[in-house]
């Protein structure tokens, strides 16, 4: 099963995950909300819509930007929506 994992902490694991240009998008549902903090950082892809970022937290240690999620994503990108993906050093372990 999927997990993503940084600092040795596991911040979402699931079974049904979307792979999209090679990344794992989890339901957020499955993400631990205690390890991520909203982030004012947004960006856009031409194709999927703007995304908004997460701040992964573990142990005191913050990983700017590390998450990313599209909120209102584009109809070709649909089947996104309501997941979150990672980067930034945030291992994606099956």
């Amino acid at each position: 099963m999927p997990k993503a994992v940084w600092n040795g902490t596991v911040i979402a694991e699931s079974d049904d995950t979307v792979m999209v240009e090679g990344n794992h998008y989890f339901p957020v549902s499955s993400v631990d909300s205690a390890l991520i903090a909203d982030s004012s950082t947004t960006s856009v892809c031409p194709w999927k819509g703007t995304a908004s970022y997460y701040d992964v937290v573990v142990d005191g240690q913050t990983n700017a930007g590390a998450a990313w999620y599209y909120p209102d994503p584009k109809p070709e990108a649909a089947q996104i929506k309501d997941r979150v993906a990672f980067w930034k050093g945030v291992s994606v372990e099956s």
